[in-house]
């Protein structure tokens, strides 16, 4: 089975990754497939991470109408919770934005 959300395809089975199928799919519609590297578990590990977040802080906790309420929701909460006031371990404890911000004044 492969779940459709506007421009994400994500397969629900972690060997349809690899299916011809699938990757043939991927490949009509001009889009590159994201794997880790054999022997590399640590390749997706940032994305994984940001998906157990997303998961966790947004999609478990809100009952969405339909797909347009639920891909409009994420973005806000990508925008303006994940981004501009979720603190970050890996940037010293800053939101994303805060930290670029910072990284521009020392240019």
């Amino acid at each position: 089975m492969i779940l459709l959300l506007g421009s994400y395809i994500t397969p629900i089975e972690v060997v349809q990754y690899a299916c011809k199928d699938y990757t043939d799919l991927l490949d009509k519609h001009g889009i590159l497939i994201s794997m880790a590297a054999t022997g590399n578990p640590y390749e997706n590990a940032q994305i994984e991470s940001f998906i157990a977040t997303l998961k966790r802080e947004e999609v478990y906790l809100s009952d969405y109408d339909d797909i347009a309420e639920a891909l409009q929701r994420i973005g806000l909460f990508i925008e303006d919770v994940y981004n501009t006031k979720r603190l970050h371990s890996s940037l010293g404890y800053l939101p994303p934005a805060e930290f670029e911000r910072g990284l521009i004044t020392l240019k």
